[in-house]
C-alpha cells in the first residue's frame, strides 16, 4: 500500500463563502477544496501554495492546520493522509489553467461547501477556522 500526502486549503471571504474547485472525474465531476498531492522535496506549506495556484489562478499564503485525516482506498491501493490548512489570497484572479482536470472554480456558501470539503464529515468545522500551527523545522 502507497502512502499519498495530500493537501487542501480553506479560502474564505470573512467566513461566509468558501473558494471551491470542481474536478473532473472518472464517474462524474465532484466539488472539493483545491489542493492535490505533494510532490518530493516539497514541504506541505510549498505543495499547498502551488496546488491552489495550479487549480486556481490564485497566489496564497497557508496559514495554520484546520485537519489532519486520513483514508485508505481499495482503487488505488493508497493510505492518504489530508493535511487542510486555512489560507489566505494574496493576488492572481481565477485562471482555469487546466480545464481536463478542473472544470470550474467557484465560490459555495459555508454550509454547501462542509458537504464536499472534508474527507470526514465534521459539520461546523469550516466556520470554526480553528486551527493548530503549521511548524517546519529546517
Amino acid at each position: 500500500m502507497k502512502r499519498v500526502d495530500v493537501v487542501y486549503v480553506v479560502l474564505n471571504d470573512d467566513h461566509e463563502n468558501v473558494l471551491m474547485v470542481k474536478n473532473r472525474g472518472k464517474n462524474g465531476s465532484y466539488f472539493t477544496l483545491p489542493g492535490g498531492a505533494v510532490e518530493q522535496g516539497e514541504t506541505l506549506a510549498e505543495a499547498a501554495e502551488r496546488e491552489v495556484k495550479e487549480e486556481t489562478g490564485y497566489e496564497v499564503k497557508v496559514g495554520n492546520i484546520l485537519c489532519v485525516t486520513e483514508a485508505f482506498f481499495d482503487e488505488p491501493n493508497h493510505h492518504a493522509v489530508f493535511f487542510t490548512f486555512s489560507g489566505e489570497i494574496k493576488g492572481g484572479d481565477i485562471d482555469l489553467s487546466n480545464p481536463e482536470e478542473i472544470e470550474s472554480v467557484e465560490w459555495q456558501s459555508l454550509k454547501e461547501a462542509e458537504k464536499h470539503a472534508l474527507v470526514v464529515k465534521q459539520e461546523g468545522l469550516l466556520k470554526e477556522m480553528k486551527t493548530v500551527p503549521y511548524l517546519l523545522r529546517r
